[in-house]
């Protein structure tokens, strides 16, 4: 391993680890005694946040999607079996989780309030 693809993996693990420190505070929220009123407006904001266009969802399904582009470019035989899983992952982050949320949250919002 070239000391370029070990900086690059460092700065992976780093992103990782403060990601999985952001998903532990929203866990924490999540799972807090006086969440009831505000469980409809923080899945919002896992949909809806301006930054990345598109919310959380829409961020993984991209990320998701550029390791499967680059995966096409890499794969020995171009048979697919990296890229397409990734490929499938996408579709199940954006077409099935991503409306799920959604769903989830209109549920929760209360009467008369939009969603």
């Amino acid at each position: 391993m070239t000391a370029r693809s070990r900086t690059r993996l460092e700065r992976v693990r780093a992103s990782v680890g403060i990601a999985s420190l952001a998903l532990q505070q929203i866990q924490d929220d999540l799972t807090a005694d006086d969440v009831d009123q505000e469980l409809a407006a923080i899945l919002r904001e896992l949909i809806e946040d301006t930054d990345p266009p598109g919310g959380f969802m829409a961020f993984l399904a991209q990320l998701a999607t550029v390791a499967a582009q680059r995966a096409e470019q890499i794969e020995p035989d171009r048979d697919g079996d990296a890229s397409c899983p990734l490929h499938e992952a996408t579709a199940l982050i954006t077409d099935n989780a991503g409306m799920r949320l959604i769903w989830a949250a209109r549920a929760l919002e209360p009467q008369g309030d939009p969603a």
